[in-house]
């Protein structure tokens, strides 16, 4: 088995992580709830169960040093894989909005662009691992998405700004397990750095290192946040490690969630729209009205409410009383 961009096995293994997850949904979706959130959790805990068995078959059985590294919450997605099942339980909102997005993300991106099994150097002895490379991503976006599709969970596009909060949330304790992996020697002790920004960074939370694709997000980091403010070195160039990250991490995440969310919830945004819409409308016609009427002669009387706007002239007053008066006693004595 040699894995290769659009080879035979690229394709083989992407139509059985889709048609796993179709087959899951068929599977299931006569079941009732309970039978469905009972599954799809068995699956979350099935897969952090295998992220720490790792160490049982190559190529982390035969690297001690790299079993103890990648045994650790280093990346996104490993990082996912040891908090879904805690965030499926959850019942807050924002909380599981965040596994879909970013599951889906993830998971998606890793299994049509397989790198981590493409880049290894013996596929054929490393077979297993490359199975749980296929199953880990297949359920980081499978099991998010039939929890939408079986309505365990409802998006609201009103939440997408949560999800930038979380991934930071995330990254933080990412950045925590790397900080214990270096003080307690599981990775290279820091020397003029505390974490080298080109060595287990794939999450490019240390810095954007010397990844091509890192430009779209150096485009968007302030300045501030990539120069060192104090200190010998003060006014060099250096990325603070996490802060770098927030303004791209809103720019990018924002649009790409409300997007996915209008498949999901756009009679909901729809529906607001139209509110949103009319209100403005009738905004915009009382300003309207309300000029019209400053443009009308000074002996106008203006009475304006919420909705509309009545001119009743002062001249049509008067008349009005004329013609409503009572009539005087000489009237009424020459009449009769």
């Amino acid at each position: 088995m040699n894995i290769q961009m659009f080879n035979f096995w690229y394709w083989f293994w992407l139509i059985i992580s889709l048609g796993s997850t179709i087959g899951l949904y068929f599977l299931l979706r006569n079941k009732s709830a309970k039978t469905q959130k009972i599954v799809l959790f068995s699956i979350l805990i099935l897969g952090l169960v295998a992220h720490f068995i790792k160490f049982l078959y190559p190529p982390y059985s035969t690297d001690h040093a790299r079993m103890l590294r990648d045994a650790w919450f280093v990346n996104i997605c490993g990082a996912n894989i040891g908090l879904f099942p805690f965030m499926f339980l959850s019942k807050d909102k924002r909380v599981k909005d965040y596994m879909f997005y970013l599951g889906m993300l993830g998971g998606l991106i890793a299994v049509f662009v397989p790198l981590e099994p493409i880049a290894k150097v013996n596929q054929a002895a490393e077979w297993i691992d490359i199975i749980r490379f296929y199953f880990h991503h297949t359920m980081l976006y499978a099991v998010p998405l039939l929890m939408v599709l079986f309505k365990l969970h409802t998006l609201s596009y009103k939440r997408v700004f949560w999800c930038p909060v979380y991934l930071l949330v995330v990254m933080l304790f990412i950045m925590l397990n790397q900080v214990f992996q270096s003080e307690l020697g599981f990775i290279p002790l820091r020397g003029d750095d505390i974490i080298n920004v080109n060595y287990k960074n794939s999450s490019l939370i240390w810095g954007p290192g010397n990844e091509s694709f890192a430009v779209v997000f150096t485009a968007l980091c302030p300045k501030i946040f990539k120069t060192i403010p104090c200190g010998e070195y003060a006014g060099q160039t250096k990325y603070w490690p996490w802060f770098w990250l927030i303004v791209p991490a809103f720019v990018y995440l924002v649009p790409i969630c409300f997007a996915i969310c209008m498949i999901f919830d756009h009679k909901n945004f729809r529906s607001d729209f139209a509110i949103v819409k009319s209100k403005i409308n009738d905004y915009i016609d009382m300003i309207k009205a309300r000029r019209k009427a400053k443009a009308t002669s000074p002996d106008t009387a203006i009475a304006v409410n919420d909705s509309t706007v009545n001119i009743v002239s002062i001249d049509d007053k008067v008349n009005q009383n004329k013609t409503t008066q009572v009539p005087s006693d000489t009237d009424v004595s020459t009449n009769q």
